[in-house]
Order: structure tokens, then C-alpha cells, then sequence
């Protein structure tokens, strides 16, 4: 971990981004590369390893949960649960059991030893597969819970600038969640004056609509300037951008071919031009694996072959991406402790 701080410390400096109040400069955006352990919980029962598996990495360490508001088929209350598609049995794990109970001997620890230095130590990435407001409340009460862990920043005091950037109180376990307005509306807008933001959001981006969408959409990607993807800089509650990886790459991981210069420097130019923004960066999700080695995994994030999601993981690193999301954890990991940055070679 220590060799990716300090490459990534250099490309920080290279941009010329200013530390955000309250972030040490490890922290910062740029300041160094975690891997973010993607589709963290079990699905439909199996694969519930996932979060010992992440785990065992060590910290600093992102990890993805995806929430999703259902109807418990036995009891018919509604409940924020870890899945991400149906069926639902109403034994899906919820965030506090799942999550926050199980990484608390790690932040009392990180609280206990007070260095500030390195917190955030756990970066939590919500993805939400259902905005109801019923949702977005449960949520942030399961937040107000955990407050004391979690960085905060108060809600603007200028009325005139609602997005203007508030020092962050930091601790040691950072939530980010996404880009939809209503979560912006339910997490920061509408809270009232003197609140502390208690997670926050990913820039929104809206590709033309000449672009098309689905799979049309991920071939016209690469072909938008850094500008139009990352259209504005951090906000008090905007605070990272988040990615797929057909913004780099035409067409994403199913049409990928030979890694080239050229692609190095796409990737190197959305990265810096986040980083020169005070943003946090994500791309999702790479991934390389044959069928045999399947777990549970998503067949549109697979290059089909370690050596090729290696290549990408190696140059996201080289770039500073803050947050490189896969389902390789335990791979990926002893990447970033091997890698040797290009000027060292």
C-alpha cells in the first residue's frame, strides 16, 4: 500500500490539487489507490465470503454494498436490504448486521489509535438499486446511527451557495453513495440548516441523448471529452465521480482489445482532470476470469483473462484512480502491493 500512496502523491502534485479541509494528503483525492471490493454481500444465499475475503486485504480498503427497498415476503414490511435483483426471500442481510456490526472492531480500533492521518481507513460505496424517500430515510437514520464513525460536513451556511464546500470532519469511515438527484434532495437539500451531511454523492453526468443507449451508449463513450464526463468540479455534497469502464475503453470490457498508449492516455486524462477538480474517481468494474473460476461474478465486467484485467489494474494504478472496483479482490490486492511505479522500473 505504501508504494501506491506515494506514486499517487506525486500525480496529486503533478495536477496542482489542493487538499480539501480536513483530509490529509494520503486522503485526498489522488493521495492514494484502494481497491474497492465490488458487490460485496451475498446474493440469493451464496457467496457470503465476500466481505472476509475483502477484509483480509487490510485497510485502506473501499467496499461496495448495493441496497434495494423491499417487501418482506413474510412479515410485508418494507426494509432496506443487501440484494440486487429478485427474487427476495426476506433473509437478505441489512447494512448495520451485515456491514457496520462487522467492520466496528476495525473503526473502534482506527478511533482508539487516533491516527488521523490515515482515516478514512474504510471508504463505503452505497450503490442504491431503489431511490423510494421511505429508502433514502432509512438510510440516513442507519447513518445517524454511526455518526461518530463516519466524516461529516455541515450543510452550507451561505443560502445563496448551497454547493458551497464545508470542511470536512474527518473519521474513519468515509460513505459515498450516487449521483441521483433525489438522493442529493434527500441527503442534503431538503435537511435543515446546522445538519451534518453524513454520506456523499457522485457528480451526475447526463450523455447527450443523440448518443442512444444501452450498449449504443457504451460505444460513443470514449469519444466524449474529459470535460463533458467530468462536467464540474466538488460540491459540498458532490464529492467523487464514479465510472464505467467504456468511458476508457470503446464499448467497455466485452469489446476490449490490446491495451495500447493510446488508452493509457484516455485513462490519465479523466483521472487528472477529476483530481484537478478536488474529486474522488471510480471506475467499475474489472474483472478477467475464465467460467471455472465464476463467483457469482457478472459476465459484462469479465475481460475473460487475469493477464488482461492485470494490464488495467496495473495502468489505474499507475494513474491514481482512487478507487479501482473489482471482484478479483485477493488478485487485485497483490497487484497494488507489487506494483512498481513506471519512473522506478
Amino acid at each position: 500500500m505504501k508504494i501506491a500512496w506515494v506514486l499517487a502523491s506525486v500525480a496529486l502534485v503533478a495536477v496542482g490539487v489542493d487538499v480539501p479541509v480536513g483530509l490529509s494528503r494520503a486522503a485526498a483525492p489522488g493521495g492514494r489507490v484502494l481497491l474497492d471490493a465490488h458487490n460485496c454481500y451475498p446474493e440469493h444465499e451464496k457467496w457470503g465470503d465476500r466481505i472476509e475475503r475483502a477484509l483480509s486485504n487490510g485497510t485502506p480498503i473501499a467496499i461496495e454494498q448495493d441496497l434495494i427497498w423491499i417487501k418482506d415476503p413474510a412479515t410485508g414490511a418494507f426494509k432496506s436490504v443487501l440484494a440486487h435483483n429478485e427474487p427476495f426471500t426476506g433473509r437478505e442481510p441489512t447494512l448495520r448486521e451485515h456491514f457496520f456490526e462487522r467492520v466496528r472492531p476495525l473503526i473502534e480500533k482506527a478511533l482508539r489509535e487516533n491516527r488521523r492521518e490515515t482515516w478514512p481507513v474504510i471508504v463505503l460505496n452505497l450503490d442504491l438499486k431503489s431511490n423510494e424517500p421511505e429508502h433514502h430515510a432509512a438510510i440516513w437514520k442507519t447513518m445517524g446511527e454511526y455518526e461518530s464513525w463516519l466524516p461529516t460536513a455541515p450543510k452550507s451556511d451561505d443560502p445563496s451557495n448551497p454547493d458551497k464546500v464545508m470542511p470536512l470532519d474527518v473519521k474513519p469511515l468515509l460513505v459515498l453513495t450516487g449521483s441521483a438527484a433525489s438522493q442529493e434532495q434527500d441527503y442534503s437539500t431538503s435537511q435543515p440548516a446546522g445538519t451534518r451531511l453524513r454520506m456523499f454523492g457522485a457528480v451526475e453526468v447526463e450523455p447527450p441523448p443523440s448518443l442512444g443507449k444501452g450498449q449504443e451508449l457504451a460505444d460513443k463513450l470514449v469519444d466524449l471529452s474529459p470535460e463533458v464526463v467530468v462536467p464540474h468540479g466538488i460540491t459540498n455534497y458532490r464529492r467523487w465521480a464514479n465510472y464505467p469502464w467504456a468511458v476508457v475503453e470503446r464499448g467497455g470490457q466485452r469489446k476490449a482489445e490490446a491495451w495500447t498508449a493510446a488508452d493509457r492516455s484516455r485513462l490519465k486524462a479523466l483521472v487528472d482532470r477529476a483530481h484537478t477538480l478536488g474529486l474522488w474517481i471510480r471506475f467499475y468494474t474489472l474483472d478477467g476470469f475464465a467460467p471455472d473460476a465464476d463467483k457469482g461474478w457478472t459476465a459484462s465486467y469479465n475481460f475473460d483473462s487475469v493477464s488482461a484485467a492485470r494490464a488495467r489494474w496495473q495502468a489505474a494504478i499507475e494513474a491514481g484512480v482512487d478507487f479501482v472496483a473489482t471482484d478479483q479482490y485477493e488478485l487485485f490486492a497483490q497487484t497494488l502491493k507489487q506494483h512498481v511505479p513506471v519512473s522506478q522500473e
